[in-house]
Order: C-alpha cells, then structure tokens, then sequence
C-alpha cells in the first residue's frame, strides 16, 4: 500500500488558513500546509514505499489480536497504557517521536543516529532533552509527554492529515472532522484504517514480529467500529470515569495548548463549546459499539479501581482479553501496587470555568453515573 493523503482534508485546511483572520495564525498555517507538510509528507511517502523493498520480511508481518485502549481523554487512558508497556515479552507499541516517523526506513536511521551518540557521549541526547523540557514543560502537569515515552497512534496520521492531533493546532472543531470514521463510507474508512495497519506493522517488525500491537486513543472513540472491521482479532479496552472530572480537564489541556499558539479567546470558545457536546458521543459510542459485536473479546476498567488496586484491575483486564500474565510482568505490577493512588497532578480545572452546565453532563450520560454510582455536583 502506497503513503495514504486525505487530500479533501487538506484542502479544506488550506481553505480554512486563508479565512483566518489572526495574522500570526495564518502566517504559520500557511508555513506548515505550503512548505513544511509538502516536503516533508513528500520525504515520508518515498521511504514508505522503500520499506518494503529494502525490508522484504515486512511482507511477512501481521497484526494480530491488537489491544486497543480507548475512552474519554484524561479518563486514564495514558496510565493504563504505560503499565501495560511494561509487558514487554507480550507488546509492541509506538514511542512518540516513531509516531512522525512511520517508514521502517526513517526509525532504523535514527535508532542508528541513536547508537552513534551513545558512543559519542550523547551530545545529540542531551540537545534533544533540553528541547524537550523546552517543548512540553508547560503540559506535563496536565499531561506528561516524552519522545520516547508510549503515546497515541493517532499521531502516526499527522502527515497524511487524518490525525486528530491537526485540532491541537488548529482551533477548528466543528469545520475540521478527525473524529466520526465510523459515520464515513465504508471505503473512505477501510483505506484510511488499512494504511494505519501498515503504520502497525512496520513497528511490529521492530519491536517484534511476534508481538501484539498496543495503542491507546480517545480519538479512536469514534471508530471502535471500523476497528473491529479491519483488526477482527481485537481487543478492545473502554476506560470509565467521572465525566464531571474528564471534560473539563479536556477542555483545559485544549485551551492551554491553544493559547500557546497565539489563539484568541474568541476562537477558542466556539471549539471548546463543540468539543465538550461530541465528549457525550465519546462515552456513550464504544460501549453502544461493543454491545452490537458480542464477539469482541473487550474489558470495562473503572479509573478509580486502576488508580486504587492497578494489579487486581490489570488482571482482570488480561482475564477479559484472554491472555496470561508473565511472571516478568507480574513483578512490574508489585511496583505499581506500590505507587498506587499516587497518579494525581497539579493541574486544577472546573465546570464553571468552561460554562459547563452539571446538570447536563449528568442528564446526558445519566445511565452512566448510574451504572458506576459516581459522584454528582450539587445542581
């Protein structure tokens, strides 16, 4: 398969940086989707169709029985998938910087450019992690974020304009859609989620053939479907939490990355607002999607048991997955137990901050709270 490019979607940002009114805005927009995307998506695409030639056993690697993660972001998504990355004889996954890296090409050179360092003395390191402090110091209360930490696979869609990390740099929610795949036509999504799987294996070829595929995304929320429809082996795994505590702690980490790219209140607003209404779809969706595929093996994890008892939550995880835990992993799990009920942040949010209305969130998700009996703003 051939690099994948939404091209409707890019034109549409095209459209959208000419309509801007915020000079410094539409000066970078015009920048990225000109000059930078071109010739860097240009790049990839070429190592993409490399890979296979110059690595004939990618013909010969499969994805099978992927574990996918999803929930509403900040509902503990990124703590559930960093414990189970420790599983390392059983999963492969992705480190943030292989995400803007998807040729098998691209990530051997730097993993070479890696080795020569060390030799060196780590000058390129120690550059790297300097930017890095630089880069996500601002956010890492709010969410921590490392090159070389796991992260989302979404990501991996950047350069063909399918990711919905395009939103976090671009305030357009509601005219830009990275989120309903599943409402798409069957082969406008098929293709899309296919060239994912291509992403997939060039990192199981990595990793480890032999491997599963571990990915964590609440973007994938509105795609459990078309999931299940290219990896039928899946598994899925839907984290719950109180969405009184995840929506605005959403809209927060949006606002914040938002204002740090020069956009104006005025612009915000009406993205926030859309976020905060598709946050119902993100709860409600998956689980509607589950329950019409019986046949998915798939586990619930409550955020409150994973944070309180990680290693009983995590066994139960594996039990509804069908898989064994090693002894390797076993162990990793002790180490968690004993930093459990200590993943907690200093960042600060709240409804009335963002204009969210309690009563709303508690009538619109109200089988929900039910269900997990979980705690309600006084109304």
């Amino acid at each position: 398969m051939l690099f994948y490019f939404d091209f409707a979607m890019y034109f549409r940002m095209v459209r959208l940086s000419f309509a801007e009114t915020n000079p410094k805005g539409r000066r970078r927009l015009f920048i990225t989707l000109f000059l930078v995307l071109p010739v860097v998506t240009g790049f990839t695409a070429l190592c993409f169709f490399l890979d296979k030639i110059l690595f004939p056993g990618l013909w010969k690697v499969e994805v099978r029985q992927p574990v996918f993660l999803v929930g509403h972001a900040r509902s503990g998504t990124t703590l559930l998938h960093r414990i189970l990355a420790r599983d390392t004889e059983r999963f492969s996954y992705f480190m943030l910087y292989e995400l803007f890296f998807p040729s098998l090409l691209q990530k051997k050179i730097i993993r070479g450019v890696g080795t020569v360092d060390a030799w060196l003395g780590g000058p390129i390191e120690k550059r790297i992690r300097s930017w890095e402090n630089e880069a996500f110091g601002k956010t890492n209360d709010i969410h921590r974020m490392g090159l070389t930490l796991a992260e989302e696979d979404d990501f991996v869609l950047t350069l063909s304009c399918a990711s919905g990390y395009w939103i976090v740099l671009l305030p357009y929610m509601g005219k830009l859609d990275f989120y309903h795949i599943d409402k798409r036509p069957a082969r406008s999504r098929k293709r899309l989620m296919r060239f994912y799987g291509e992403c997939v294996k060039r990192q199981l070829y990595l990793n480890g053939p032999s491997k599963q595929h571990l990915s964590k995304n609440p973007n994938f929320c509105g795609r459990v479907g078309t999931l299940i429809e290219v990896f039928p082996d899946a598994r899925i795994v839907y984290l719950a939490r109180n969405p009184e505590e995840t929506i605005p702690s959403l809209l927060k980490l949006m606002k914040t990355s938002w204002g740090m790219r020069g956009w104006s209140e005025e612009e915000m607003h009406q993205s926030l607002h859309t976020l905060a209404q598709q946050s119902y779809e993100t709860y409600t969706e998956p689980l509607a999607v589950l329950s019409r595929h019986p046949e998915t093996k798939h586990s619930v994890v409550d955020y409150r048991e994973l944070v309180a008892a990680p290693k009983a939550t995590l066994k139960n995880v594996y039990s509804d997955l069908g898989f064994s835990l090693s002894d390797a992993f076993e162990a990793e799990l002790d180490k968690e137990e004993h930093r459990s009920g200590r993943h907690e942040t200093t960042h600060s949010y709240s409804l009335d901050e963002f204009g969210l209305d309690a009563s709303e969130i508690q009538s619109e998700l109200a089988e929900l709270f039910d269900h997990y009996n979980w705690p309600k703003s006084p109304l």
